[in-house]
């Protein structure tokens, strides 16, 4: 039998196989991370800044392009690739004009890699409450949150990163029209295991308490717990790409 050729190896089979080295033991939450993590998570950063739209055989779509259907089409749509008990791998597809609104990822790790188009992220985290002082930062379902970061992403963008205790929350929207991701979520969501998914509204400074804010770049905001926006559901759609075996 012919030594296997790493480049007959589709990068999408890369990802998952690195990805799965790389969550098979992630810091916990609070945890600092170690070295071996870092390296792995290093590896993980630079094949997902590789992988492009066509290793997926996924064709950029068109504003004009819309599938022949008598109800309205999901604003989002998702091709899943694979999934673990380590981690999960799929694409999301959004229309022009669509979100997912503000979301957390409860004690998970993620990397997110534009396909094609332009998608802007709103990277937010809940503020902790010192040990031993007034709960000021939890209010029934209102969380004192940070705004961390609004930025743009591209194809040829680097990966998106999120973890337990950084850039946590986030909320994606298409810009100048249709956008696909590649995301990796882990562990995946699970509610029997305390991770669902939960969606937040940004209050205004008339909603929330007020606070003096300082000259930074970080913003201090309240975080209303809401219900799954009812503009905003999510469809499925077959994986045209490389097979993964894991």
């Amino acid at each position: 039998m012919m030594p296997c050729d790493s480049n007959m190896t589709s990068i999408v089979q890369r990802i998952a196989r690195q990805a799965l080295l790389t969550f098979r033991n992630p810091p916990r939450v609070g945890e600092e991370a170690g070295k071996a993590f870092l390296e792995n998570h290093n590896k993980l950063k630079s094949l997902m800044t590789e992988v492009r739209a066509a290793d997926l055989q996924i064709v950029p779509r068109r504003a004009t392009d819309s599938p022949h259907a008598v109800s309205a089409p999901p604003p989002v749509t998702y091709m899943h690739i694979c999934e673990t008990d380590q981690f999960s791998m799929g694409v999301f597809l959004l229309k022009s004009g669509a979100s997912i609104p503000l979301h957390d990822h409860p004690g998970m790790h993620g990397m997110l890699k534009v396909m094609y188009g332009k998608v802007r992220i709103s990277c937010f985290d809940r503020l902790q409450r010192p040990a031993g002082s007034p709960q000021t930062a939890q209010s029934g379902s209102l969380r004192r949150s940070v705004l961390r970061s609004t930025a743009e992403y591209t194809e040829d963008s680097g990966p998106c990163i999120l973890s337990p205790d950084r850039d946590n929350l986030h909320q994606i929207d298409a810009v100048d029209g249709p956008t696909a991701f590649m995301d990796i979520l882990a562990p995946p969501y699970d509610p029997d295991d305390g991770r669902d998914c939960h969606y937040y509204r940004v209050l205004t400074d008339g909603e929330g308490e007020h606070t003096e804010q300082k000259e930074e770049k970080e913003k201090e905001v309240w975080l209303m717990e809401i219900s799954q926006p009812p503009h905003f559901w999510c469809g499925g759609e077959p994986y045209p790409g490389p097979e993964v075996n894991l």
